[in-house]
């Protein structure tokens, strides 16, 4: 799954900003995924975690100007691929104001 979303930051503000959130984020993230994993490789966050017994892994690159988000989703989430990546827009716009 590919999704781009914009955002009207520069890359070093968007990148405090991403690591501002999963700071905040991390006790809530904790009661709904398992086997968090993410590391930061220059502008690049590669995560992995379970939810729901499923498996993610991918990365989010941060641009100027947009997040470039590559996620490997198990097979039987691939039919909710849509409606997932609407709720990452949705979720991500609500997050950057």
């Amino acid at each position: 799954m590919k999704v781009s979303i914009p955002h009207k930051d520069t890359q070093i503000g968007a990148i405090t900003h991403v690591k501002k959130i999963l700071n905040e984020s991390r006790a809530q993230m904790a009661a709904h995924l398992t086997d968090v994993t993410e590391a930061w490789q220059g502008n690049v966050l590669n995560f992995a975690f379970t939810a729901q017994k499923n498996h993610i892994s991918g990365t989010l690159e941060v641009k100027d100007h947009s997040f470039e988000l590559y996620a490997k989703l198990p097979l039987m989430m691939r039919m909710f691929e849509g409606r997932i990546q609407k709720m990452i827009e949705d979720e991500t716009k609500k997050m950057l104001g």
